[in-house]
C-alpha cells in the first residue's frame, strides 16, 4: 500500500490539490475550480482528478474558507446571545475605535447577533471569581424555553468575569441544553478565558455563529472520506498554523477563520529554511487576494488579536499576515479623480477576468498579464483556454481610451499598480517594524505570485526572489506541514517580583493537564504530544503584553524576565530594567507530533541552459522583446536562465526579467537573482 500525505486548500477561484508520495519522494498536483455554493464538492472533484485512492491516504489535511466566507458574508444560522443583565450591548459598545479615524460617516459594522436576539439573566461574578448574585435558574429556565419557541440553533453564553470563575456558564449552558439539545452552546469560559469582556464575547459570539455551519461541512466531507477509504483523521489547519481533527473542531470553530491563509505563510517559512534564508518575506498571490507574511529570525511572527471586520475582534493566536485586495482577478479601474486604480474589488471565480469568457467585462491583472504575453492562454493545463482578444477590448475600453492609452502602455500601468500596492504592503510589515527588506528573501507563490514576484522585489530592492516547485499548490503544501495545536491561557496578574515560582509550575501544571486531554481526545499518543509553555508580561503601567517562552524549574521566572526586556528593546526600540515587570497570563502550546512529507535534494550537476519550448514577444519596460518560454517540468537543478524568460507550468507562470538571472536549486525551486545594479550592501 502506498504512503500518500494529501492537503487540499480551498482559494476563492481554485481548488488546489496537492499529493506527496513519501515512498516515491514525489510531489503531484492538481488545480480544480472551486465551487463557491458548495466547497466540499470542489473538494472530492480535486481528489477525483488526481486519482487518489483515499485507502493509500496516511494524512488527509485540508484549508478551509468555509468559516471566513461565513463571518463575510453572514449568512448565519437563528443565533442567540445570553450575557449578565446589565451588559447587553457589549459587544455593539466595542471599544470605541474606528477603522478610519477621520470619517466621521463611516460606521462599524453591527454585531454579529442582532440586539433583539441578545438577552440577560440575573447573576454577577467579581473580578476575583466570588460570586456576587447567583445565576437565576428560573429566568434562565424561561429564557431557554423562550429561545426553543424561536427556534434558536445556537447560543453564545457569556457572563462577566467568567474567566475567573466559569460556574455560572456551565450552570447556564446545563439549562440550556435540557430545553435545547439539538443547539451548538459555546461559552466564554471555555471558547477564551481571559479578561475583557468585548474581545472575550465577540470571540465567544463568532465561535457561536460558526458553530453549525463548520460542524456540518466538516462532519460531511469526513463521512464523505471515510465512504471512500480513508482511514484516518481528517485535519484541519486553523489560525494558530496548527490543526485539528473534526471533533475538536466542532467545539473551537472560529479557530478555522483565517485556515488557507495561515497554509501559505507556514509553507514560506519551510522554503525560507530550505533555502537557508532566516529572514524572509511570504508572497501568497492568488485570484482576489494577496496574503503577505513575514519570517524573522527564522520565526513566522504571531498575533493573539485579529478580524475579519473590523470591530469584531477574534483573540486567539494567529500567524500574523497582512491580506490586500491584490489578485489576478484585481478589477482596475479609473476613480472619480481620474486616476488609475486597481482592487481591491474582484471579479472573482464568477465571471471572472474578461480574458475567461464567461461574461466579465472589467480588466484585471490576469487581462493586462495575458494581453501583455506574460502569461500564456492555457490555463491549468488546458482546463481553461483564455481570449486574449477579450482582454485586449477590455483594457481599451475601460482603461486606455479615457486616458489616453495605447493599449500596451495601459497594460502596463495596470500591472505597476498592483505591484506598487504589493510592495507598499511589504512595507508595512516589514519597514514599519525596524526591518530592511534588503535583508530578506521574497517567496512569491499563489497563482499570480510568480508573474509579479520579481517586479515587486525590485520595487523594495530585494535581492533574491524564490518561486517554488508549485507555486499555485503551495498553500496546500503548508497543510502537510503542520501538527495538531492547540493554544491555551489563563489569566495570572501578578508582580514578577513577588510570585513564587512553584506558584507559576502549578497554574501551568492545570493548563497542561487540559492540553494532554485535549490531545488524548484527537487520539495522539504521549510520546507525540510536546508542551510549550509562554508568559505574557507588562511593564508596570502598561496595558499591552508581550508574550515570550517560558521554560521550567526555579530559574524559569527569571530567565523569561529577561527574555521579555531583550524582546521588549526589539519590537519597541527601547527596555526598562529597573521598571517593575507584571505577569498579565499564561499560555501553552499543546503540540501532536504528525507524520510530514521529507524532502531529498537531487545534485545541482546539470548546469549550462536548456533549449527553450518556444518563444514568444513579451512587453518589457515599454518594449517587446522576444523572449524564450521555458516548461518547468523539463528544467533540471543546477541549470541557469538569463533574463528575459517566461517559465510555464500546470499551476502558475514565472517571469524572469530583463537583467535578471534564474537558477534552478535542487529542490527545484527558481531562485531569481535581482542584485545586478542594485545595492548589495
Amino acid at each position: 500500500m502506498a504512503d500518500l500525505r494529501v492537503a487540499v486548500d480551498v482559494g476563492g477561484t481554485f481548488t488546489d490539490v496537492c499529493i506527496f508520495d513519501q515512498d516515491e519522494q514525489q510531489m503531484s498536483v492538481t488545480k480544480v475550480p472551486s465551487t463557491p455554493d458548495d466547497p466540499m464538492e470542489a473538494v472530492l472533484n480535486g481528489v477525483a482528478r488526481a486519482g487518489i485512492d483515499l485507502g493509500d491516504v496516511r494524512l488527509f489535511s485540508h484549508g478551509t474558507t468555509v468559516a471566513t466566507n461565513a463571518l463575510i458574508t453572514r449568512k448565519f444560522p437563528k443565533a442567540a446571545m445570553v450575557t449578565t443583565e446589565g451588559f447587553r450591548d457589549v459587544i455593539e459598545i466595542r471599544d470605541g475605535t474606528k477603522d478610519n479615524l477621520w470619517d466621521a460617516y463611516a460606521d462599524v459594522s453591527g454585531p454579529y447577533i442582532r440586539r433583539r436576539d441578545r438577552f440577560e439573566v440575573p447573576e454577577r461574578i467579581d473580578y476575583r471569581g466570588n460570586v456576587v448574585t447567583p445565576l437565576d435558574a428560573d429566568a434562565a429556565r424561561s429564557l431557554a424555553q423562550l429561545l426553543k419557541r424561536r427556534g434558536v440553533d445556537t447560543v453564545a453564553v457569556c457572563f462577566l468575569n467568567s474567566y475567573a470563575n466559569p460556574e455560572s456558564e456551565e450552570r447556564m449552558r446545563e439549562i440550556l441544553q435540557r430545553e435545547l439539545p439539538e443547539a451548538s452552546i459555546s461559552t466564554s469560559a471555555e471558547v477564551l478565558p481571559e479578561i475583557f469582556e468585548h474581545n472575550r464575547f465577540n470571540t465567544t459570539v463568532a465561535n457561536a455563529v460558526l458553530g453549525p455551519l463548520v460542524s456540518g461541512y466538516v462532519n460531511a466531507l469526513d463521512a464523505r472520506l471515510t465512504e471512500g477509504g480513508y482511514g484516518g483523521e481528517l485535519l484541519l489547519l486553523h489560525s494558530g498554523g496548527g490543526s485539528m481533527t473534526s471533533q475538536m473542531v466542532t467545539k473551537f470553530p472560529v479557530r478555522l477563520a483565517a485556515s488557507g491563509i495561515a497554509a501559505g505563510a507556514i509553507a514560506a517559512q519551510h522554503i525560507a529554511e530550505q533555502c537557508g534564508f532566516d529572514n524572509a518575506v511570504g508572497l501568497d498571490m492568488g485570484g482576489t487576494s494577496t496574503d503577505i507574511s513575514l519570517i524573522a529570525d527564522g520565526e513566522l511572527r504571531e498575533t493573539n488579536e485579529w478580524e475579519v471586520e473590523y470591530g469584531h475582534p477574534i483573540v486567539f493566536p494567529s500567524i500574523e499576515v497582512l491580506t490586500i485586495g491584490a489578485g489576478g482577478g484585481s478589477l482596475a479601474h479609473i476613480d472619480v479623480a481620474g486616476s488609475l486604480r486597481n482592487g481591491p474589488q474582484s471579479a472573482g471565480a464568477q465571471p471572472g477576468p474578461a480574458c475567461y469568457d464567461r461574461g466579465g467585462e472589467e480588466p484585471t491583472n490576469t487581462d493586462a498579464n495575458l494581453w501583455l504575453n506574460r502569461l500564456g492562454t492555457d490555463l491549468a493545463d488546458g482546463e481553461m483556454l483564455l481570449d486574449r482578444e477579450r482582454a485586449r477590448t477590455a483594457i481599451a475600453e475601460r482603461i486606455a481610451n479615457p486616458l489616453g492609452l495605447d493599449v500596451d502602455t495601459a497594460a502596463d500601468s495596470i500591472l505597476r499598480v498592483a505591484n506598487a500596492n504589493m510592495a507598499d504592503a511589504v512595507r508595512l510589515v516589514s519597514i514599519r517594524r525596524g526591518l530592511d527588506p534588503r535583508d530578506f528573501a521574497l517567496i512569491a507563490f499563489g497563482g499570480a505570485g510568480a508573474l509579479h514576484g520579481a517586479e515587486v522585489a525590485r520595487e523594495l530592492n530585494i535581492p533574491t526572489v524564490i518561486v517554488p516547485p508549485s507555486p499555485g499548490v503551495t498553500s496546500a503544501l503548508g497543510c502537510l506541514l503542520v501538527d495538531i495545536q492547540h493554544d491555551l491561557s489563563q489569566m495570572y496578574t501578578a508582580a514578577a517580583a513577588d510570585t513564587d515560582a512553584h506558584d507559576i509550575d502549578e497554574a501551568f501544571a492545570q493548563l497542561e493537564t487540559e492540553g494532554r486531554e485535549r490531545l488524548r481526545h484527537e487520539g495522539v499518543d504521549e510520546a507525540d504530544s510536546v508542551l510549550r509553555r509562554g508568559i505574557s508580561m507588562r511593564y508596570q503601567g502598561q496595558w499591552r503584553s508581550l508574550q515570550v517562552t517560558m521554560g521550567s524549574g526555579p530559574d524559569a521566572l527569571e530567565q523569561a524576565i529577561q527574555t521579555f526586556h531583550e524582546e521588549h528593546e526589539k519590537q519597541f526600540a527601547f527596555r526598562q530594567d529597573s521598571t517593575p515587570v507584571e505577569i498579565y497570563q499564561l499560555h501553552l502550546k499543546a503540540l501532536g507530533k504528525t507524520p510530514k512529507p521529507t524532502f531529498t535534494p537531487e545534485s545541482e550537476s546539470a548546469g549550462g541552459t536548456p533549449e527553450p519550448k518556444g518563444e514568444r514577444e513579451v512587453f518589457f519596460e515599454g518594449r517587446w522583446l522576444t523572449t524564450p518560454v521555458y516548461q518547468r517540468e523539463e528544467l533540471r537543478a543546477g541549470q541557469t536562465l538569463p533574463g528575459p524568460a517566461i517559465i510555464d507550468q500546470l499551476d502558475s507562470t514565472t517571469v524572469v526579467p530583463p537583467a535578471a538571472h534564474a537558477s534552478i536549486d535542487g529542490w527545484h525551486n527558481i531562485r531569481i537573482d535581482l542584485s545586478e545594479g542594485k545595492d548589495k550592501r
